[in-house]
């Protein structure tokens, strides 16, 4: 590294932002900044880096903290207190005027886009602040001509609008999606809510500035779009679109999801692979052209901006950009010695322009994969058979190999699963899709500019590539088993595994220097020292790498396992803990309760679903990626937490608002058994999640009054009601359309512990259970009439809940599932009444997000809630 003075400055420069977005600022980033230049003068003092260096390195700390600090202090918004009246529920109307900021996004009846305004008005009078506010901005149509007004808007239009101003939630959930945040780093801090074009005055004059220039190119990447959609059919369109011109808009969401476990996403982001594949194809053409070597630079140099700009400027497009003009550059003037300064550069400029893009996954994935694959990949293709035989094979699965080592602690942090057969996916799909789809989809593309029969004939070929792929990615998806799922794991562990990555790296360098044999006339020889003699230098050169080349042998299974030690550690971590929890997990309004035992064991009780009221002359309203809750909410919280499977997944009833997102749930963490009802209800929700169960052969269960569930040693399930005996004459399933009469309703002992769930039970079904309350309890089913936690039925609503229910089991908390401003009005104010009359705490997952009950080996019950207000 002390070779290296650029990439020891930019690892500074980095350590100086992150130090400052942790928080540190003032003083304490000053004595973050003397501490680290103690630590550089000590290695100093060991020649390991110059004393200048490491006074530079300390200015480069001190001045990227310093940006960062600067940044995030004008990263506050202008109109905080309409944000804060806006967060109490009170109506915020909004004016403005400025310019669209980005690219337009159509999606069924919505409409986004950024606006950086100029002018802003709230309730009618002008802001106080006058300064540039970027709002995001979320039009409803309200008929399907709209959309079409709506693709005449460019980036860089100047905008009037008016709606109501809202502030983004923050996260509701222990560990969620925090969308605040998230519009914080993209320096958004609000969004207008508009219904209708008529509420929207665009005037398209072309503005000479670089919104207005960004805006011409987004109408170059609609019309390439558009060839695309020409050219390919299906869900190929789609596909081609995300591959070629990082449009994604279009592309099957069951295909992203099979490429998405398989680790295959980067490849529909574009990335260093496109970058080269586009510059192979650039550089053919001018060869063809017959220019120079130096003028074929000039021209590869200069055709990377204009890829940038159409394939979307995401940050790993830019990051391998970069450094491909960078290394160009130094190729033309014969200056190019070390990819890595390249990569440093690259990273250096990009942070300089904006400190925020350090919390940008592809940005930080972007830079490991390739240090990784610049640092490992030599050392580690050393140790394998150096035959030309198997060459490209082995080049190739040594660059899978350690791509898929160096991105593993950022994909488990992220997304939280692991597919064993990602290194085959990524081996077998990589190298096909780069040699044989991307150029002939770029071909196909151009083709059609000249001749469309022949760029159709392209598309044709391509298709019949795509449909291999496809067919390898779902065989490869049969294969669950080899998925595995992870805890979130935390940063010293992230910092552990590449510590080991890199010790073993070391290690093979080491090795490998040591065993290559010396030659004659070698450079390592002065011009004083006697040369040995061919026969001598050939005994000593097989005396010397014969213990080596053992060595060799037992070095990969040997740092294999090292690094696999960190991993397993990870994968059992959430099983040290003794502690049950129960959460109620904030899915708006429905419900969705995971359980985890005190033996690492998990019990999910619904899984929350929106209800859809939507007639047939309003299909044009669908959206091509709709908000869907299990996908989006109890889905991630369950790889977050590390929920390798289900042991018993409860559906307490069949309607919607409670089993819409388990169908996401189904199809992503292994279900072990079902408990239900024992009915099914006439719906394309109920039937799709029945169906799903079915063709996986879980095993349902029917709810039976006094059945019980030992999940293990603390932990008892008793079932206290659910559908009438009535419904199940000759054992055949019938129907029953009053879902909530038939509502499961189970007692769940943890420890001492107890906690009361019915589902959405009624006055009359809850009148039933307590006149069948004594007979369970005088049986010992049940041991005591008081418990600790209820869940109040039916969200609160005033049928459920009544006084007789709650005095029989005098609850010491209670907890009511349901959703912000919902068309329901619930809870009731009259269930409120009648439980705040009996002294019973209430947390709500409006009001305080996800409630966690835990329950320690000491049988301490601990309340808290995400937002911390009852």
């Amino acid at each position: 590294m002390a070779n290296r003075p650029l990439i020891i400055f930019v690892l500074c420069w980095v350590a100086g932002s992150a130090a400052a977005a942790a928080g540190l600022a003032g003083w304490r980033l000053a004595g973050a900044a003397a501490a680290l230049l103690a630590l550089l003068l000590a290695f100093a003092l060991y020649s390991r880096v110059s004393f200048a260096l490491a006074f530079v390195c300390v200015i480069g700390f001190s001045l990227a903290g310093a940006e960062r600090v600067w940044v995030d202090s004008r990263n506050i918004s202008g109109l905080q207190d309409a944000l804060d009246a806006s967060a109490r529920e009170e109506e915020v109307a909004v004016r403005l005027a400025g310019t669209i900021h980005t690219a337009i996004e159509i999606d069924g009846d919505r409409v986004q886009f950024d606006v950086m305004a100029q002018s802003v008005h709230i309730n009618g009078e002008k802001a106080p602040r006058g300064v540039q506010e970027r709002l995001l901005v979320q039009l409803k149509l309200e008929k399907p001509v709209e959309a079409d007004i709506a693709r005449q808007w460019r980036r860089g239009n100047r905008i009037e609008l008016a709606g109501l101003l809202e502030q983004p939630l923050t996260a509701s959930n222990f560990g969620g999606f925090d969308y605040r945040h998230y519009l914080q780093e993209r320096r958004v801090h609000g969004f207008v809510k508009v219904t209708g074009t008529a509420h929207v005055k665009i005037d398209q004059t072309m503005q000479y500035n670089i919104p207005g220039l960004l805006g011409r190119v987004d109408t170059v990447r609609d019309w390439l779009g558009m060839k695309l959609e020409a050219l390919y059919t299906g869900e190929h369109s789609g596909y081609m679109k995300g591959l070629l011109i990082g449009v994604r808009d279009d592309l099957d969401q069951e295909r992203y999801r099979q490429f998405s476990q398989l680790g295959l996403t980067h490849i529909l982001a574009i990335s260093g692979l496109h970058i080269a594949v586009f510059l192979f194809m650039i550089q053919r053409l001018l060869k063809i052209l017959r220019l120079t070597r130096e003028q074929t630079m000039t021209g590869m140099i200069a055709a990377i901006p204009a890829y940038m700009l159409i394939s979307g400027g995401s940050p790993s497009v830019v990051r391998a950009g970069i450094m491909a003009m960078l290394g160009l550059l130094a190729a033309r003037f014969g200056k190019l010695k070390d990819g890595l300064h390249v990569l440093a550069a690259a990273a250096l400029i990009m942070l300089v322009y904006d400190p925020l893009l350090l919390h940008n996954i592809g940005f930080q994935l972007s830079f490991l994969v390739t240090a990784g694959l610049i640092l490992i990949v030599p050392p580690f293709r050393n140790l394998l058979p150096q035959g030309k035989r198997w060459k490209w094979l082995l080049d190739t699965a040594a660059v899978t190999v350690v791509a898929q080592a160096v991105s593993l602690p950022i994909t488990l942090y992220y997304f939280n699963q692991f597919h064993l057969l990602s290194f085959l996916a990524n081996f077998l799909l990589i190298p096909f899709i780069s040699v044989f789809v991307i150029p002939l989809g770029g071909v196909s593309l151009l083709l059609s500019l000249l001749y469309v029969p022949a760029g159709k004939a392209a598309a044709y070929a391509v298709e019949a590539c795509n449909r291999l792929s496809y067919a390898i990615v779902e065989w490869l998806n049969q294969f669950d088993r080899f998925r595995f799922i992870f805890a979130t794991p935390p940063l010293w562990w992230i910092a552990l595994y590449y510590i080991i990555l890199l010790l073993c790296a070391r290690c093979w360098v080491r090795l490998t220097a040591e065993s290559v044999p010396l030659q004659p006339n070698s450079q390592q020889y002065t011009e004083d020292e006697t040369i040995p003699l061919a026969a001598e230098h050939a005994a000593h050169a097989a005396s010397a790498n014969a213990p080596r080349s053992k060595q060799r042998k037992a070095l990969l299974p040997g740092t294999a396992c090292l690094i696999l030690l960190p991993l397993i550690g990870a994968y059992y971590l959430p099983l040290i803990s003794n502690d049950a929890i129960v959460s109620f997990i904030d899915v708006g309004q429905g419900d969705a309760i995971l359980v985890r035992t005190a033996g690492g064991k998990h019990l999910l009780i619904d899984g929350g679903g929106q209800v859809m009221f939507r007639k047939a002359e309003d299909a044009w309203r669908t959206r091509r990626d709709p908000f869907e809750v299990g996908r989006k909410v109890v889905v991630p919280l369950l790889l977050q937490r590390g929920v390798q499977a289900i042991d018993l997944l409860v559906i307490s009833h069949l309607d919607s608002d409670h089993i819409k997102g388990l169908l996401a749930v189904v199809d992503t963490i292994p279900i072990r058994h079902v408990l239900w009802n024992g009915t099914f209800k006439e719906s394309a929700d109920s039937k799709a999640l029945l169906d799903a169960i079915a063709s996986r052969d879980i095993p349902m269960y029917r709810a039976v009054e006094g059945r019980q569930w030992q999940l293990d040693s603390h932990t008892k399930l008793t079932i206290i009601g659910g559908a009438d005996e009535g419904l199940f004459a000759g054992q055949r399933i019938s129907e029953a359309s009053d879902q909530n009469a038939h509502s499961v309703a189970l007692i769940l002992q943890l420890y001492d512990r107890t906690f009361l769930f019915a589902g959405d039970a009624e006055a009359q079904s809850e009148r039933k259970m307590l006149l069948g309350a004594p007979q369970l309890e005088a049986a010992g089913l049940i041991n005591d009439a008081a418990i600790d936690v209820m869940k109040l039925s039916h969200h609160g609503s005033k049928t459920s809940s009544i006084i007789e229910w709650l005095q029989y089991w005098q609850p010491q908390y209670a907890a009511i599932s349901v959703g912000r401003r919902n068309l329901y009005r619930h809870p009731s104010p009259e269930v409120l009444e009648r439980v705040e009359q009996l002294g019973i705490p209430i947390y709500r997952t409006d009001k305080g997000g996800e409630i966690q009950f835990k329950i320690t080996d000491s049988n301490s019950l601990i309340v808290r809630n995400k937002r911390g207000v009852l």
